[in-house]
């Protein structure tokens, strides 16, 4: 089984949501927090790559999405419980957990495909030629 391994110069790449074949054209239309919907382009702008792969495929994005959620409201829970003495509060837990929930929504549904076309997805690597100011698919 081949283990696709990201490195650390992809990094830029990844926190900037750029294209993970040539890490340059940008994958989504809007800013993540901002008054615009966070849409994805259909194509890199750069290199021309389709983002989805097939129909239906970031659908397991929000299995990725669901996962990172869980992991950050644990984290939380852990978190106030330590920082509050051990809270026997539960609104205190809702509501803290819920608001930032919602305020990670955007940051999960952006990173989420990011994870989904780094490491999840077989057969897409980064090509440097692609990267060239000279290389562009857009007509």
């Amino acid at each position: 089984m081949n283990k696709q391994v990201i490195p650390l110069s992809a990094m830029p790449a990844i926190i900037h949501a750029r294209c993970p074949r040539c890490r340059r054209g940008e994958m989504f239309t809007a800013p993540m927090y901002g008054l615009k919907s966070q849409g994805m382009n259909k194509t890199c702008p750069h290199c021309g790559l389709t983002f989805e792969r097939e129909p239906g495929y970031f659908y397991v994005s929000m299995l990725i999405s669901y996962a990172m959620f869980v992991a950050e409201m644990i984290a939380l829970a852990i978190a106030i419980s330590v920082l509050t003495g051990g809270s026997k509060n539960p609104w205190l837990y809702i509501g803290i957990i819920l608001t930032i929930g919602v305020v990670l929504s955007p940051f999960n549904f952006r990173y989420s495909r990011v994870i989904l076309l780094y490491w999840l997805t077989p057969g897409l690597h980064y090509h440097p030629e692609m990267s060239d100011d000279k290389y562009t698919s857009v007509k």
